[in-house]
């Protein structure tokens, strides 16, 4: 029979094994969650570095900035800082890119043009007649100006804030937001041309008139019936060739 003794040696041991057995636990614990935290760490900077290569370079981020900024709030009221800030970029990069704010204004405005072409062809090639062609510019502008919240055309706002340019980089700026008018209106004589027979260039200005004023008034009122009734205007005056007309 166990004396007291015996079970005192007994309890003292089976403690002693359970505080070890703590023990042991407490550090395979502690390595476990130091390993986890090391492939935490790996992981976290192996997804910051691979988040860093998969973005997109300093130009496009640029201006994706510039076009955000500038169209939301204007172009003179945005500093050269809120835009590096934005885009992520140190002043070198843009120096080095695009030599100054108002060469990033040109290149935000050709984009914004060559933009606008792509989605006028994506909406007017899938239509055979030409007059269709022509109301895909104001289907186009409807469809847009939504989701521009009715800002209006950002050729016309860019170039009323340079009413009257004083350096040759501002003329630029006037000329790319021209630009883009230019080809909507040469768009414009060459399907008239398809439709009548003949080119007009006075009728590509009516029709442009047409479109200036709806994309005015739907900024106006924010909605698009102004646009609406452009719209409605332009195909009355498609319906019958005129009986005079100017090349």
């Amino acid at each position: 029979m166990a004396t007291a003794e015996d079970k005192s040696r007994t309890a003292g041991s089976a403690a002693s094994t359970d505080s070890s057995a703590k023990a042991d636990g407490a550090k395979v614990a502690k390595k476990t969650v130091k390993k986890t935290a090391k492939k935490t760490g790996k992981a976290t900077k192996q997804t910051a570095r691979s988040s860093r290569r998969n973005r997109p370079g300093p130009r496009q981020r640029l201006l994706a900035s510039a076009t955000n900024l500038f169209t939301t709030q204007g172009i003179r009221v945005i500093g050269i800082d809120r835009i590096l800030r934005d885009a992520d970029v140190a002043k070198a990069s843009l120096y080095s890119l695009f030599g100054s704010k108002d060469n990033l204004v040109v290149a935000y405005l050709q984009e914004l043009d060559q933009k606008w072409r792509d989605d006028w062809h994506a909406l007017a090639d899938q239509r055979e007649k030409p007059e269709d062609r022509i109301i895909a510019f104001f289907d186009l502008c409807i469809q847009q100006e939504p989701e521009n919240n009715f800002r209006g055309s950002h050729f016309q706002n860019a170039a009323s804030e340079y009413p009257r340019p004083e350096t040759d980089s501002e003329q630029r700026i006037r000329d790319a937001a021209m630009e883009y008018r230019r080809w909507c209106r040469d768009t414009m004589a060459e399907l008239l041309t398809e439709r009548f027979g003949y080119a007009s260039q006075t009728l590509a200005d009516q029709l442009m008139v047409f479109m200036d004023g709806g994309l005015n008034g739907a900024k106006m009122s924010r909605n698009t019936v102004p646009l609406e009734t452009a719209r409605g205007l332009a195909k009355q005056l498609l319906l019958t060739a005129p009986m005079s007309y100017n090349i």
